[in-house]
């Protein structure tokens, strides 16, 4: 079940952030003067984990996160990659179910957006 870290660090000058996290989901929710304008959910944390990513200005996108761990050579940074491959579906229903108790304003939003992608 998502529930939301509230101490995280905000960086002046830079859009407000929230935090919210799971076993399988982390949900970044970035405002400007109290307005949704991006979110990252990432998904599938233990295992080949990818990220949808809303903006106001860009769109969506979807990610996969290379964590930089790769046999036989020295761990690097992780980063996004391409990845087109996304069970939509299955991601509104789990977020739907993990969801449930965290600011429902969030909840709605992040789930509005799935919806459209």
């Amino acid at each position: 079940m998502l529930k939301e870290i509230k101490h995280i660090s905000q960086i002046p000058n830079e859009r407000k952030r929230r935090w919210f996290t799971d076993d399988f989901f982390d949900l970044f929710v970035f405002y400007e003067n109290d307005e949704i304008v991006e979110f990252q959910l990432s998904y599938n944390k233990k295992d080949n984990e990818k990220v949808i990513i809303w903006s106001k200005s860009e769109g969506f996108s979807h990610q996969q996160i290379d964590d930089g761990d790769h046999p036989g050579k020295v761990k690097r940074s992780p980063i996004i990659v391409p990845d087109g491959k996304l069970d939509k579906l299955f991601i509104i229903e789990k977020f739907k179910e993990e969801s449930k108790k965290i600011d429902k304003e969030v909840s709605e939003f992040v789930l509005k957006k799935l919806y459209y992608f």
